[in-house]
């Protein structure tokens, strides 16, 4: 497998990383390869023979990797936790894809590292298809995101609530530099540390930077921008992320980590998942402002940085906090605009939005189908079956709003209808069908995996292939926790 590796990030000083070697496994197989994403960085699209298997589980070493598990501190569910670091994870380099872009290739799962804090360092097989299924999902649907290379088995078995198949999931991305890296350096008030990464940062996310005296405000200005685009994205699909600490926070606007996420059915702001979550601190309507915190986090750390004395730096990043909620509500009113069918902007749009989203709650509306729905209506027909909306006196005075707002607006009815379908996903991962898929590959079936995952690329597609994917769940079969696996 020619993977050609670079080092830029085990260039910077060792107390960045640790070198680390991957612990062997029994009995490697292929459980999925991502052809696409192996083209796209100049791989065969073809599977892996047993050798690059066997190393992308942990078994020898791929040519010109050099294995090390990177350092991050952060704060879990508020609290600061001055030592974290990749417990499970090992980056073995950077690749450059056909785009020129340089992306991390990262194994998860391949045993303990110097940062493991006791843990087996191990993955089953669970989560691991659930980060190569969700993140394929948002990839199709446009949302930036870590992606998933393979999946392998290991032949061995974790314990986790009970005794789970073994994998390993082959990991790529932009980086893995969070705001919790950041972190790390500034609890031990190094400086010199905090500055090698800021400038790291800069020459591999935002080199536009480059040079400018005022470059690590311009950084939490840059970092802020995509994340605020990035969770008004989430929001547009209904996708919770379930641990939004600032260790899962990547300063380079991806998707970073799948652990406890899933998406909404019925829509409702206050919901949640994730089985650690029981305050709701990473509610689905509370992203947006979680991000802000998180931002916050990441100022802090820049403050020596920004100006000689921290105190001079706090009026100029203050400013930069207070913005984001502005930030994020021009990402994302421009996107339910687009989910609306509107090309051009209204002052009442917003409120437009928000009580369309106001009728879904009362009457838990399905979020994903309602919009769905709206493609139908848009085009002038009355949405019937999955694709119905509800029929209440709040819905019927909103698609009269509506109604009056889309004439307007110029686009055709049928070309209206069509951008609409193309932001409005027919098929997203519903978390009890990833729930039934990945239990079936704990007992060794991959089918019910291969063919969600076949659905989720083709998000927009609402052909008969799709029709089950589409359905949501009964009473019964509503996944009300998801967990992290580790």
């Amino acid at each position: 497998m020619p993977f050609e590796f670079e080092h830029r990030y085990a260039a910077l000083p060792a107390t960045f990383w640790r070198e680390v070697s991957p612990t062997p496994v029994k009995a490697p197989r292929l459980l999925a390869w991502n052809a696409a994403l192996a083209a796209d960085l100049g791989l065969p699209a073809t599977p892996p023979d047993a050798a690059t298997v066997a190393a992308l589980a942990g078994n020898g070493a791929l040519p010109g990797a050099r294995p090390i598990a990177m350092a991050y501190a952060g704060h879990q569910f508020g609290h600061f936790v001055p030592q974290l670091g990749d417990g499970r994870a090992i980056l073995l380099g950077e690749v450059i894809d056909r785009r020129g872009a340089r992306r991390d290739v990262q194994l998860k799962g391949p045993g303990p590292t110097p940062f493991s804090r006791n843990g087996d360092g191990r993955a089953a097989i669970g989560p691991v298809l659930r980060e190569f299924l969700v993140s394929e999902a948002m990839h199709a649907m446009g949302v930036p995101t870590t992606r998933a290379l393979a999946a392998v088995a290991t032949g061995e078995h974790v314990m986790r609530d009970g005794v789970l198949p073994g994998a390993v999931l082959t990991r790529v991305a932009a980086s893995h530099v969070r705001i919790g890296t950041f972190q790390y350096f500034a609890a031990r008030e190094d400086v010199a540390a905090l500055r090698a990464l800021s400038e790291h940062v800069i020459a591999r996310h935002y080199p536009e930077l480059t040079g400018r005296a005022d470059r690590h405000l311009a950084l939490l200005e840059a970092i802020a921008e995509r994340q605020a685009a990035l969770v008004a994205a989430w929001m547009h699909v209904g996708f919770v992320h379930g641990v939004m600490n600032t260790d899962n926070t990547a300063v380079s606007g991806e998707t970073l980590d799948y652990g406890p996420c899933a998406f909404l059915d019925e829509y409702h702001p206050g919901k949640t998942f994730s089985s650690i979550d029981r305050h709701g601190r990473y509610a689905f309507g509370n992203q947006a402002p979680v991000l802000r915190w998180n931002l916050a986090r990441l100022a802090e750390c820049l403050l020596p940085l920004i100006a000689d004395e921290p105190a001079d730096a706090l009026p100029a990043a203050t400013a930069v906090i207070d913005a984001f909620p502005a930030r994020f509500e021009h990402h994302w009113l421009a996107g339910m605009r687009r989910k609306l069918g509107l090309v051009s902007e209204d002052t009442g749009d917003l409120a437009l939005a928000h009580d369309f989203l106001e009728a879904l709650q009362a009457v838990e509306a399905d979020y994903t189908l309602a919009f769905r729905g709206l493609c139908v209506a848009a085009a002038g027909d009355e949405p019937e079956g999955l694709l119905a909306l509800p029929k209440t006196p709040a819905m019927d005075a909103w698609r009269a709003r509506w109604n009056t707002r889309l004439a307007s607006d110029p686009p055709s009815p049928a070309d209206r209808a069509a951008a609409m379908r193309a932001v409005n996903p027919a098929v997203i991962p519903r978390n009890h069908q990833v729930h039934a898929a990945l239990q079936a590959a704990e007992q060794g079936d991959l089918a019910p995996f291969d063919a969600l995952l076949a659905a989720v690329r083709r998000p927009c597609d609402d052909g008969d292939p799709a029709q089950p994917f589409m359905v949501p769940p009964q009473p019964a079969q509503r996944v009300l926790q998801t967990f992290c696996g580790t």
